[in-house]
């Protein structure tokens, strides 16, 4: 398979595994259903709390499989920044 189809597919995973863990975190903060007057009795907490931790989780995760994939990038990068305009190197 091919690096930008991996890159792709690791970055949809992480974009719906962040979504889950953004929505579940809201449901589980109370507060916000006392400032829209939603009920919050009745919502199965633990449930929301499972998966809200696996979905973090994976999350995490995948941020690690994302750093890795890209991370001669993230060098190049951060040596394009930081290093004088008479020491850089092209490594694109």
């Amino acid at each position: 398979m091919e690096k930008n189809t991996i890159n792709y597919i690791v970055d949809m995973l992480l974009a719906v595994s962040f979504l889950s863990v953004a929505l579940t975190g809201l449901i589980k903060f109370k507060q916000i259903f006392r400032l829209t007057g939603i009920g919050y009795e009745g919502l199965p907490i633990y449930e929301i709390s499972v998966i809200h931790d696996w979905s973090g989780l994976v999350m995490a995760l995948l941020v690690v499989v994302h750093i890795a994939l890209n991370w001669s990038w993230i060098v190049c990068t951060t040596k394009d920044l930081f290093l004088r305009k008479k020491d850089k190197k092209k490594c694109r």
